[in-house]
């Protein structure tokens, strides 16, 4: 029923500075179910493992879908009248998941003295260990006919809708210097999520994606278009798939020149139904983007 797919790639600035990819992404195809996962870490001097804590949170998030999925005919019954405990706990599932990962990781790998080198050692001791490990994560699950999803930190999410649309079910949340955004490593972090539940929709697609793709464009309406080229031309994802990953590439160096990830899954049946409805929103979309820059030249003409 669902294909899939995930890029993360470096950004031009970190590639400047040496910063090793901050960011994390995934995908999972279940037989009536698909999850997209993306995660980024905040990369700022105290969370010196957050390519490891992004990479955690992905597979925290998986695994804790997955469990709840272990009852799926259970779960969907539930779904419509009790999604937001359902999210929930899924969402304390995932920190706990997060957290297992973190001790383990620091139990065969303590931090070494070239890590701790960068501070005062006063400094260094009122760090918490999880913090070094900091991320963002943003995660979403496509039904049959329903999806949810949940977040914490920045990102976005952009479903694809059975009409052609592109809809981003929660609204963008802004960048905030690393030390206080939302964070799945903060103390208080089950209560920071966002969520959403879409029931009675089919999507043909939907995508998670890390903040450094949204801030490549300079619209909504640009970033929403560019989710309908690619699903336009998913029923060539095989080919298309490298196309994808080249225009990543090229699209970290406009914006904060961040790193970029974007997963995707896609209904590969409903996607062959309403290919031609797809090809029709993009020349719709085109016309209406070539019709806002021309009333935006048009403003700044003098007059």
């Amino acid at each position: 029923m669902f294909s899939g797919f995930s890029h993360s790639v470096r950004g031009a600035s970190h590639e400047k500075t040496g910063l090793v990819c901050q960011d994390s992404s995934a995908f999972k195809l279940g037989e009536q179910y698909a999850v997209v996962v993306v995660a980024d870490g905040h990369g700022s001097k105290k969370h010196f493992r957050s390519h490891l804590g992004s990479r955690f949170a992905v597979e925290a998030a998986i695994e804790a879908i997955d469990r709840f999925y272990e009852r799926s005919e259970e779960l969907e019954a539930n779904l419509p009248e009790n999604h937001a405990r359902i999210i929930r706990n899924i969402e304390k599932q995932i920190i706990s998941n997060w957290n297992r990962r973190i001790d383990e990781h620091l139990a065969e790998c303590p931090v070494t003295e070239e890590e701790k080198s960068k501070f005062k050692p006063e400094d260094f001791a009122a760090i918490p260990p999880e913090s070094y490990y900091g991320s963002t994560l943003v995660a979403a699950v496509a039904g049959a006919d329903y999806t949810f999803g949940l977040q914490i930190g920045d990102g976005s999410l952009v479903a694809v809708l059975e009409d052609g649309s592109a809809v981003m079910p929660m609204a963008y949340n802004e960048s905030a210097p690393a030390n206080v955004t939302a964070s799945i490593c903060n103390s208080n972090a089950a209560k920071m999520f966002s969520s959403f539940y879409l029931p009675n929709s089919r999507l043909i697609a939907l995508f998670g994606s890390t903040d450094g793709l949204y801030t490549s464009f300079g619209s909504e309406y640009d970033f929403l278009d560019y989710h309908s080229i690619i699903t336009s031309r998913l029923n060539d994802s095989g080919t298309f798939g490298n196309v994808i990953l080249q225009n990543l590439k090229k699209r970290t160096h406009y914006g904060t020149e961040d790193d970029i990830s974007l997963a995707c899954v896609f209904h590969t049946k409903l996607l062959e139904e309403k290919l031609g409805l797809l090809q029709e929103k993009v020349s719709e979309n085109k016309a209406r983007s070539a019709q806002r820059k021309a009333e935006q030249l048009s403003k700044k003409a003098p007059k």
